[in-house]
């Protein structure tokens, strides 16, 4: 690996660490959104992000699978950049083929599904391992209706989308990320979008896969979940990381004001 540099290599040769970010800004015209979040995240760990709207959390996770581009720093998978050339110290774009490489590692979760909607339950899961893998037809489709029985849905194969509740869908949408077997899950606000009584469903199935051991990132306001998942809360406010550390002592003994005002937002709202 000696082509590397060493700030390179170090990353590189570190299999424990999944993701690191490094001085990540991104802008969108006159607003910084994100000014230098760098952000390390190990391999099985459940990584929580919170704070409020606008704080840049959802945007740090959109740039982490480069649905976003960023305008300086860089994001590692397993050692690989992602979205960049290599070898540039400035980011210089990679092809969309080359994109396309680099996210198959990383499944993302959105808040409102995105599920095709001309498309059965069955046949969302396995367009992508079919296109992007190559994998044979019967393959993605046993491996479909496994990860369909894993997250309770094995009843709901040739469903369409438009027939199915919001709780449905978005396992659904986690069994599709789950069938291109990534190394990280990102999920954005996984439950907002649900009534209240189908969150549970949908979290339910985040536990399990926090069990199995798969590295998580995700951003929620659902402090229960957190509390008895995550590893690590991360806080954000106005594009910075303002603190971050174990879900109990954050919770209970939060160091930074703007922590404070946050969770005691979320108490009074509940």
């Amino acid at each position: 690996m000696a082509h590397h540099t060493n700030r390179e290599a170090d990353i590189t040769h570190d299999p424990g660490t999944v993701l690191s970010a490094r001085n990540v800004v991104k802008r969108f015209g006159a607003l910084t959104v994100l000014d230098g979040v760098s952000l390390d995240v190990h391999r099985q760990e459940v990584v929580v992000m919170i704070g409020r709207s606008g704080s840049g959390k959802t945007t740090f996770l959109r740039c982490l699978n480069h649905l976003e581009s960023i305008d300086s720093g860089e994001v590692l998978v397993n050692g690989r950049r992602v979205g960049y050339r290599e070898e540039t110290d400035q980011p210089v774009e990679e092809s969309p083929s080359k994109i396309a490489v680099a996210r198959r590692n990383i499944g993302f979760v959105f808040q409102h599904f995105n599920l095709f909607a001309h498309l059965s339950a069955l046949d969302n899961i396995t367009a992508a391992p079919i296109k992007v893998l190559g994998l044979p037809k019967n393959e993605a489709q046993e491996r479909a209706r496994d990860l369909l029985k894993r997250v309770g849905l094995a009843d709901k194969a040739d469903a369409r989308p438009s027939t199915l509740s919001g709780g449905e869908k978005q396992r659904v949408a986690i069994a599709r990320a789950l069938a291109m077997r990534p190394e990280l899950m990102l999920f954005d606000e996984p439950t907002s979008a649900l009534d209240p009584e189908m969150v549970g469903e949908v979290l339910a199935v985040m536990k399990e896969l926090a069990t199995e051991g798969m590295t998580m990132i995700v951003v929620s306001h659902e402090m229960s979940f957190a509390r008895s998942v995550a590893d690590r809360l991360v806080m954000f406010d106005s594009g910075h990381i303002v603190e971050q550390g174990p879900p109990e002592r954050l919770i209970t003994a939060p160091q930074h004001d703007r922590t404070r005002s946050f969770l005691r937002l979320l108490t009074d709202g509940a």
